[in-house]
């Protein structure tokens, strides 16, 4: 019971009332939902990415771990997300759709504050999970805007799309200035700070305002796919994750580590990406929703299994 309440109070709880507030706003003065989108990709995503590597120190062993780790992951993840589209016969706009919900997960406001409960502020684990944030953060920039847009635009758009976002710039650039201890000079420092502070609320509010466009209930043509992106992502990720981690070997407080990371709903990226590129924008929305709602038991249910000491 303890640990419900710790997860519910300081994980769901926050991002639920944010999300509100963004619906109310959403209601009261009719946003721009795409120029919040541009916002968060352009500017509070790469800031907070940099912020993080640049700060965070992760060893090049634990790095590989990990890489190996979600590659297998992600490979592993597709290929049952796949079973699930054939079955289901999708349209091409709703296949990438589906994909997004199931692949991208919220690793960075959701899974962080959710590492720093489950592991008292670890500094191993805390490492392990901005690493894994920062892959979760490269996908959807890359493979996630060629899925929502490959069935309606050639191919040289969608490479030009790709290499215009920043946050595949910032990944190396602070590795190479971590790696050979560059100072950041204070006034770009300072902005840097400002940007990624202001990242998981912006995010947030998106996405309530965004939620604030649709009706108050799933769609029945919808239930079904938002029902099977929900298990895929809450149920079936921490077993795959569990697999691999036993299949590797690894030890207790990585594997526990990995599979926590993988617990987490459906991420923003997923909404952002389908509302930016007007791609099944409600099912989107619908999914993160819904995954972030019933998260509450399936990333308790989690954390009790694998007995992790709060």
């Amino acid at each position: 019971m303890n640990i419900f309440v710790h997860i519910l109070m300081t994980n769901v709880l926050p991002m639920v009332i944010m999300i509100g507030l963004g619906i109310i706003i959403q209601r009261a003065f009719k946003l721009d939902i795409k120029t919040l989108s541009k916002l968060n990709f352009y500017l509070f995503s790469p800031a907070i990415m940099f912020d993080l590597l640049y700060k965070t120190d992760i060893s090049v062993q634990v790095i590989g771990k990990i890489l190996f780790f979600f590659v297998v992951f992600m490979v592993a993840q597709y290929l049952i997300v796949e079973v699930v589209i054939r079955m289901r016969g999708y349209k091409p706009s709703m296949k990438s759709a589906m994909r997004n919900s199931v692949l991208f997960y919220n690793s960075a406001n959701y899974g962080i504050p959710l590492n720093q409960l489950a592991f008292a502020g670890n500094e191993k684990t805390l490492a392990i999970q901005v690493l894994i944030m920062m892959t979760q953060s490269f996908v959807p920039n890359t493979y996630g805007i060629y899925s929502v847009n490959a069935h309606k635009a050639d191919m040289r758009a969608i490479w030009r799309t790709i290499i215009s976002m920043p946050i595949i710039y910032v990944i190396p650039l602070a590795f190479l200035l971590r790696g050979f201890h560059v100072a950041i000079p204070q006034p770009i420092a300072t902005p840097i700070g400002y940007l990624a502070d202001a990242f998981i609320g912006t995010a947030l509010i998106t996405l309530g305002v965004q939620l604030g466009n649709m009706e108050w209930k799933i769609k029945r043509s919808l239930l079904i796919d938002v029902s099977l992106s929900g298990m895929l992502r809450l149920v079936a990720g921490p077993l795959l994750a569990w697999l691999i981690v036993w299949l590797m070997g690894l030890d207790k407080l990585t594997a526990a580590a990995l599979i926590v990371s993988s617990a987490v709903p459906t991420s923003l990226s997923s909404v952002l990406l389908a509302v930016e590129f007007d791609n099944e924008a409600e099912f989107a929305s619908q999914s993160v929703f819904v995954s972030t709602i019933l998260s509450i038991i399936t990333v308790t249910a989690v954390i009790f299994f694998l007995n992790i000491d709060i």
